[in-house]
């Protein structure tokens, strides 16, 4: 009789539970949400995902606050936004090199099981650029130049084993070059300092279109794989003769353990935002490609992309590189 009563308890106190959690969900959210960016104000993902949290508010019903945590190529950021509490009121953009820093030790998350994803948003157009009053017109003068100076250019990127720093490695070793690698906090300071002279060449995703456009930089070659829209006369690096393709999708994750009815909210909220005007427009100016993807499948491409990390780790020697700074 006892033992009966004991399991009575325990299925009473499960469905209280059970429905307390569903009441919870149904309200949510009841107020605003944090939206971690592990990029400085102002740089492109920054720019992008701002349009999206804009366009998921309206959806939700409440204010997505941007929180800007910049440093370690945008490992800090991603590391507080998954050691936030999993109540679905801090959520934030997944940098996909957390497929490689995660393997190099660089930072303490596993993006197999930390994560739980929402939605892949859009791509990177990436590419290198130089002042207008440098004397490199084409991608052949600036690798001509590297060959007969090694690692005397400078080229700024949004950080050490990022993106664009790893892009810019892969085509240095395709190239047969060295070249000077200064590391910034993301890729606002870093093109501040090329348009100020104090790089030679920046490597980053599209916060040179404007000043492209403005006559304010030359841009030498874009990496991916297609030529861009707003430049088509810019060849790729393909285009160039060298086998170096980086496009590094964006994304969006909330902490492991969300609720799913939660989670379910914001995934499709963030569906209907990367369909959105806001969005769209600001992925446009700066010819950055949409690239959506639901959170399970989202969730599969980071899989893929981890094991495509593990040969680049060896390919590169990138962790004597993340060593050298």
């Amino acid at each position: 009789m006892t033992t009966r009563r004991h399991v009575l308890q325990q299925l009473g106190a499960t469905a209280l539970v059970a429905t307390t959690t569903r009441a919870w969900a149904q309200g949510y959210p009841e107020r605003p949400i944090t939206f971690i960016c592990p990029w400085p104000a102002g740089g492109t993902a920054d720019l992008t995902m701002r349009a999206l949290c804009t366009a998921a508010a309206k959806v939700l019903g409440q204010t997505i606050v941007v929180d800007n945590r910049a440093g370690a190529s945008g490992m800090l950021g991603l590391k507080a936004l998954a050691m936030a509490k999993p109540d679905g009121y801090t959520i934030g953009q997944v940098p996909i090199s957390v497929t490689r820093f995660s393997q190099l030790g660089s930072v303490q998350i596993d993006p197999l099981k930390d994560l739980t994803y929402l939605a892949r948003t859009s791509g990177q157009t990436f590419g290198i650029a130089v002042r207008t009053e440098a004397p490199w017109k084409t991608l052949k003068d600036f690798v001509a130049a590297a060959k007969a100076s090694p690692g005397k250019l400078t080229y700024g990127s949004a950080g050490i084993g990022g993106a664009t720093h790893v892009g810019m490695e892969e085509f240095a070793l395709a190239a047969g070059v060295q070249f000077n690698h200064i590391p910034y906090k993301g890729g606002a300071p870093a093109l501040q300092d090329l348009l100020g002279g104090q790089i030679d060449a920046l490597a980053d995703s599209s916060s040179w279109a404007p000043h492209v456009k403005s006559g304010k930089l030359r841009l030498l070659a874009t990496w991916g794989e297609k030529r861009t829209h707003d430049f088509p006369d810019v060849p790729t690096l393909k285009d160039a003769g060298y086998a170096v393709v980086v496009d590094a999708p964006n994304g969006v994750a909330a902490p492991k353990g969300i609720d799913a009815a939660v989670e379910k909210k914001l995934r499709d909220a963030m569906k209907v935002a990367a369909a959105s005007p806001e969005f769209l427009s600001a992925c446009d100016r700066i010819d950055a490609p949409t690239m959506y993807l639901d959170g399970p499948d989202y969730e599969k491409y980071i899989a893929a992309t981890y094991k495509k990390e593990t040969q680049l780790i060896e390919r590169l020697k990138l962790k004597e590189l993340m060593a050298k700074g």
